[in-house]
């Protein structure tokens, strides 16, 4: 699995808040492979002496410039940090402070400087997380691995107690004497409800809620398991097949299938709530119009474009001034009203071009009707 440092929602919120000059954003395409590491390093180190560049254009006094120069120049250093590297790396530095995060999406070279940081590429890492747990589980054992948008099946120490295969293994006797049991239909019933309780009890621990789960079960456990789960997102659709008979590539590529259809099938629902809800004056697919939602905290759920890249400005009510060209006053303007979004406790989620209603780079669904917002 591809390390990546996915910042909690409220830990991206202080980020996208922070304020102070110089910020400085810097972001470059990485590699996995040890032997990319010192060319890596050296793009970096140039990066570094471009944003000096600008913060000297800035007219950015010398100690402040040089305190967060000297964090970014402390990672060039950092062995550890260069040990384990995914497709990219974020790094946000003032001079009280620095971030890192490596990424498993592909990032483009850049440096900027500003009175803010440049969020927008974990922003999109937290909204488009194209990831799910699958459990295997039969009479000869449990597995809990995950996947993700830039990574395969990776594994999870599933932390069972080391008996937990008794439940299901009758003795020689019977289970007579040293593992005494209930009798004919019900026990074997209530052994296999107790078999998994005690898988799904230390995968519901460790999934977090939101995240999808696939099931991959024997047919005599797959009903029982089912009917003990507490995850929230255990999806209905699993895979029919031994949790045994199938490799690694192969449950994967059964996986992705079955996360590919719910997720479709949840872009669908939304996109048919969201044209019911347009056509009440509840939904627009305007950016100014989203814009100005945003700034008013009318937003309830936010369908945005991870490949816009269009930027400008956006003041305290939503208005919208589109730049021509990228600069240190300007953002990608939806990332900042995703920002904002989040900020007045919407949902967001990002999601490809093709997936968009009508090819435009936002959809919101409101809280109240646009004609009531203050303008």
């Amino acid at each position: 699995m591809l390390p990546a440092d996915i910042p909690q929602t409220d830990h991206l919120l202080e980020l996208v808040e922070m304020r102070g000059i110089p910020s400085i954003t810097i972001s470059l395409p990485s590699s996995p492979v040890p032997a990319d590491h010192e060319r890596i390093r050296i793009q970096l180190r140039g990066l570094i002496d471009d944003a000096d560049r600008q913060a000297q254009d800035a007219g950015i006094d010398r100690p402040e410039r040089e305190q967060a120069l000297a964090r970014l120049r402390a990672v060039l250093d950092d062995d550890d940090f260069w040990t384990h590297q995914s497709r990219s790396v974020v790094l946000l530095a003032a001079p009280e402070r620095i971030h890192a995060f490596r990424l498993a999406d592909r990032l483009t070279a850049r440096a900027t400087v500003s009175d803010r940081f440049d969020t927008g590429p974990l922003l999109r890492a937290v909204t488009f997380p194209r990831r799910a747990f699958l459990v295997q589980i039969s009479r000869g054992g449990a597995r809990l691995t995950e996947f993700g948008a830039d990574h395969g099946l990776t594994e999870h120490n599933l932390p069972l107690p080391s008996d937990h295969q008794l439940i299901l293994t009758e003795a020689d006797n019977g289970g007579q004497a040293d593992f005494p049991r209930p009798q004919g239909a019900t026990g074997d019933r209530l052994e296999r409800e107790r078999y998994c309780r005690v898988v799904q009890d230390e995968v519901a621990r460790i999934v977090p809620r939101d995240v999808p789960v696939i099931l991959c079960a024997a047919t005599d456990l797959d009903p029982t398991y089912r009917a003990v789960n507490t995850h929230r997102t255990l999806l209905e659709s699993g895979i029919d097949a031994h949790p045994d008979s199938l490799d690694d590539k192969a449950l994967e590529e059964k996986a992705r299938s079955i996360l590919d259809d719910y997720e479709e099938g949840l872009l669908a629902a939304w996109r048919e709530r969201f044209g019911t809800l347009r056509a009440q004056g509840l939904a627009t697919d305007s950016l100014d119009d989203v814009a100005v939602a945003a700034a008013n905290a009318a937003i309830d759920e936010l369908l945005f474009d991870m490949d816009s890249s269009a930027e400008g400005t956006i003041d305290d009510r939503g208005r919208v001034e589109r730049a021509t060209a990228p600069g240190a006053e300007s953002t990608v303007l939806v990332d900042e009203i995703a920002a904002r979004v989040l900020r007045t406790g919407g949902t967001v989620r990002a999601a490809r071009h093709d997936e968009m209603v009508e090819g435009s780079p936002v959809a919101a669904t409101l809280r109240f009707p646009l004609e009531q917002m203050a303008t």
